[in-house]
């Protein structure tokens, strides 16, 4: 199969129905290396034509909690600000800059979400 740039449903579509027969290819395998790059041009397409939101930083930090197995508790210890926990997970309170390294350091969830702006609950 000639591997192009996918610009179109039917490209997209054509991508995916190859990348479904080459699925089991042997990695360093022409075979293999064809659904390599037809990975990244379909993410490539994805990207573009499928944008996901931003998640809500608040959201985040339940998410990777529930995850990780981690409470309200715990969280506490990790901001080292136990009172603070509901206020913030009830959008009572923003995170502060120190809160904010300490939940990217310990649940990983990238910086860049937690700094965002939303609104709080009054």
């Amino acid at each position: 199969m000639e591997i192009k740039i996918i610009k179109t449903k039917t490209d997209y579509k054509n991508a995916l129905l190859r990348v479904d027969a080459l699925f089991d290819a042997e990695e360093n395998t022409p075979e293999g290396d064809e659904l390599e790059l037809l990975v990244t041009l379909i993410e490539k397409y994805e990207a573009k034509e499928f944008p996901m939101p931003e998640p809500h930083p608040i959201e985040a930090i339940k998410f990777m909690m529930e995850q990780q197995g981690i409470n309200d508790k715990e969280l506490g210890v990790i901001i080292k600000s136990r009172s603070r926990v509901s206020e913030i997970l009830n959008l009572k309170r923003p995170l502060s800059l120190g809160m904010i390294k300490k939940i990217h350091e310990h649940l990983k969830i990238p910086a860049d979400i937690l700094i965002r702006d939303y609104e709080l609950s009054v």
